[in-house]
């Protein structure tokens, strides 16, 4: 099984930055794709960001120019560096990975609260 772990959110103004990143351990090897998902209050949990086991990366409409997820080469972690932050960025932002076995791994969220 893979066990996920995000950290870094946090309150901060428009404008302002934070990066998110997320521990994996278990059976990490399994795992096809990850992603950053978020989800606000009242509205549908959507895709921010999504990186393929061959390192391509496709950004939501919403954050394209200000997010960039990335993935350390031979370590356990992937990271989403958030710029430029929006109140509308306001979420929990949750870790996600795609296992070989069809299964979706989630992360327990972690919140981002952006003040105007």
């Amino acid at each position: 099984q893979v066990q996920l772990v995000e950290s870094g959110g946090g309150l901060v103004q428009t404008g302002g930055s934070l990066r998110l990143s997320c521990a994996a351990s278990g059976n990490i090897f399994t795992i096809n794709s990850m992603g950053w998902y978020r989800q606000a209050p009242g509205k549908q949990r959507e895709m921010v960001a999504v990186i393929t086991s061959g390192g391509l990366t496709n950004y939501g409409d919403s954050v394209k120019g200000r997010f960039t997820a990335s993935r350390e080469n031979g370590k356990n972690t992937m990271y989403l560096q958030m710029n430029g932050l929006k109140p509308e960025d306001t979420a929990v932002y949750y870790c996600n990975a795609f296992v070989a076995s069809g299964r979706l791994i989630w992360g327990q969220g972690t919140q981002v609260t952006v003040s105007s």
